[in-house]
């Protein structure tokens, strides 16, 4: 399996913060823009086609006292969008290259491109694993319900949107970087059977095997591979300004090498990069590692 080399590149901003409820991200993708993406991209001979941002509500009530999950109305209104959208970029022979906003918003990215690829693998980089349900989340926050969204659990409205019948299969998703795991998310993830690799088998094995063994999962009998990489999954230190850090990630240097590998196996259809937070940034110090790892994914190289 081999992805075609696509040159043709659709940006598309989602300023959604809701699923975080933390205010700030939802300027990330004005962020990442403007830590020059279109610049890095052209001079990789890419065509660029900057659609802007998707609509968002800018204010919403808080929620109820109580209320199990978090602006869900409007999470999946944006996402319903989102689905939308993709699907017709890559109509067009597109690759979305979407610019979030919280993490919510793969659920959209990834419904959207599974109107087209039936058979995905997915690549999600993250300190968290962001399969909690209504059912085991403990903050009713649905960016850590995303990738269990995707695969098909977890609240109907989250599930339906895109389709019912488009949704991963657990043997096609890994998760690289994982460090923070709520109990309830273990268990789900044993019962599934996917793939983590946690900062230990980082540390253990080293990013290069790391990535061999998820590659060869991700393109084993799909039709392509998406990559979701929320910032987060770097150290703090990298990359400061996300909603929810958690110490102990990946290296700069080994996030890029990671991407690299990924430009290298020529894989992606699709990629989304997630939960910079302007707010919380030292200097841009996050949106610029965001393109420069976008840099590194579409082939940019030291020499």
């Amino acid at each position: 399996m081999n992805a075609v080399k696509n040159n043709n590149i659709s940006i598309i901003g989602v300023p959604l913060q809701y699923g975080a409820d933390r205010k700030g991200v939802d300027l990330g993708p004005d962020a990442i823009r403007g830590a020059n993406l279109h610049e890095r991209l052209k001079a990789l001979g890419f065509n660029i086609e900057d659609l802007g941002d998707l609509s968002v509500q800018r204010k919403l009530e808080a929620p109820k006292q109580g209320e199990k999950l978090k602006h869900l109305s409007e999470i999946v209104r944006v996402n319903t969008e989102l689905a939308k959208q993709v699907s017709a970029e890559m109509s067009k022979g597109q690759f979305p290259l979407v610019l979030g906003g919280d993490h919510s918003i793969a659920i959209g990215t990834i419904k959207g491109v599974l109107q087209h690829v039936k058979r995905l693998g997915v690549i999600w980089f993250d300190a968290h694993t962001d399969v909690n349900t209504h059912e085991t989340t403990h903050s009713g926050n649905i960016h850590g319900m995303s990738l269990a969204a995707v695969l098909g659990y977890g609240h109907p409205d989250l599930v339906a949107i895109g389709g019912l019948e488009t949704k991963l299969r657990p043997e096609n998703v890994v998760i690289i970087g994982a460090r923070s795991i709520d109990p309830g998310e273990r268990a789900f993830l044993k019962e599934k059977g996917i793939r983590v690799f946690t900062m230990h088998d980082i540390d253990r094995n080293g990013m290069k095997q790391v990535m061999e063994e998820a590659m060869e999962i991700v393109t084993n009998g799909t039709d392509g591979v998406h990559l979701s990489l929320d910032l987060d999954g770097m150290d703090p230190f990298e990359a400061p300004g996300v909603g929810t850090p958690v110490s102990g990630g990946m290296s700069y240097r080994e996030s890029h090498f990671a991407m690299e590998l990924l430009f290298e196996r020529n894989i992606l259809v699709s990629a989304e990069f997630v939960e910079v937070n302007p707010m919380l940034d030292q200097h841009n110090k996050t949106a610029m590692a965001a393109v420069e790892l976008i840099g590194s994914v579409f082939g940019e190289r030291i020499l």
